[in-house]
């Protein structure tokens, strides 16, 4: 199983203001199908609370913060996102939650594949028998 990791990514230093970009394949090891973002998260509430079975995520914190817990059945990480020059990466098969989003945080997903319902594994029972059997 491929682990999760924060990947930094290119920073261009200007007086004017900095620039980061993202280029799928280069930067993140999978080519760009589908980018999506959440914003306007009321407080307390959580987004995400699944896996997925082929889509693999890279997420940034563009404004504001939030945490990501990733749980691979057996350990929970958590990672604080709060800059705009990394973020991370999580692979396929992993169960993810993104929690304590700070006011106006804007966090922006770079998927590998377009829309599925049938990718999403939404009950954490099945998780952790799809895990197990690994």
């Amino acid at each position: 199983m491929t682990k999760q990791k924060i990947i930094n990514l290119p920073k261009i230093k200007d007086k004017r203001g900095n620039l980061s970009f993202i280029e799928g394949e280069n930067h993140i090891p999978f080519e760009i199908k589908r980018v999506y973002w959440i914003y306007d998260v009321p407080g307390g509430e959580h987004r995400g609370g699944h896996a997925f079975i082929e889509q693999s995520e890279f997420i940034v914190a563009l404004s504001g913060s939030f945490d990501i817990e990733i749980d691979n059945g057996k350990y929970i990480e958590t990672y604080r996102m709060n800059r705009s020059y990394y973020g991370l990466f999580v692979p396929k098969g992993l169960w993810r939650q993104m929690k304590n989003f700070s006011t106006n945080s804007l966090a922006l997903v770079i998927a590998s594949t377009v829309f599925n319902a049938s990718d999403y594994i939404r009950d954490y029972k099945e998780f952790k028998l799809l895990v197990d059997e690994k």
